[in-house]
């Protein structure tokens, strides 16, 4: 709480929760909005800490020891959370997890090897969208009439919302944002930590992710974005 009061940002993005939740409508029948999300919350735990895990694992196996010393190396949820990108799941459907920290000198090759890490948590959701719609393809094969029932219903539900959470937070961790993957990713392959404006753009990320999330031009971007993801996944096995 200390952190959101001494933090203007903070308590702005609260406040921006907020206005999504009551302009959305998501207020007007609450019990059904908290079943909505109970249903969704596995798949948030489940694409941030594969995604986070991703990161921390590549950068141990090319000889970098942060992440295993600040015990990020695990697919325990508790660990890679960002309260803020968690929120932004929640209430607007894009969101990030809690960046994993690396030394880029402990690398043989250093702009090769923090590319690798920057693409791991991207590859590790894109590739868990298309494993549980194979999972979901072998269920309508052989358990249609599981899937007919209250329970069946159900699981079809969350194996919809893993598919679609790991496309969405592999579309919104690509865009050039600093910390977001697509602004490291730019960074290694354009080399950009020799330009001027490298780090006047890092140290103001998380501003232009705000106004960008505020004015809604990540949903201008990303929706059409996943979707035409989520067809492609989809396509592969439907």
């Amino acid at each position: 709480m200390r952190f959101i009061r001494n933090n203007p940002l903070a308590v702005a993005f609260l406040l921006f929760m907020a206005y999504q939740a009551v302009t959305r409508g998501q207020m007007n029948d609450p019990i059904s909005w908290i079943m909505e999300k109970v249903i969704i919350l596995p798949a948030i735990l489940i694409g941030l800490s594969f995604h986070e895990f991703a990161h921390a694992y590549a950068a141990v196996r090319l000889g970098d020891p942060t992440p295993k010393f600040q015990k990020r190396v695990t697919l325990n949820p508790i660990a890679h959370i960002d309260i803020f990108g968690f929120l932004a799941l929640i209430f607007i459907g894009f969101g990030w997890g809690k960046p994993v920290e690396i030394n880029p000198n402990n690398f043989k090759n250093i702009r090769r090897d923090s590319l690798i890490v920057d693409v791991a948590g991207v590859t590790v959701n894109l590739i868990l969208s298309i494993i549980f719609a194979g999972v979901l393809r072998l269920l309508v094969v052989y358990q249609y009439d599981f899937l007919s029932t209250s329970l069946g219903s159900l699981v079809t539900q969350m194996i919809f919302a893993i598919i679609t959470i790991n496309i969405v937070l592999m579309i919104f961790n690509l865009l050039p944002i600093p910390p977001l993957d697509g602004f490291g990713i730019l960074t290694e392959i354009f080399n950009l930590r020799e330009k001027e404006f490298y780090y006047q753009i890092y140290d103001k990320g998380f501003v232009i992710l705000l106004l960008l999330l505020i004015f809604n031009i990540t949903g201008l971007v990303l929706v059409p974005a996943v979707e035409f993801v989520y067809s492609l996944v989809m396509g592969i096995f439907f």
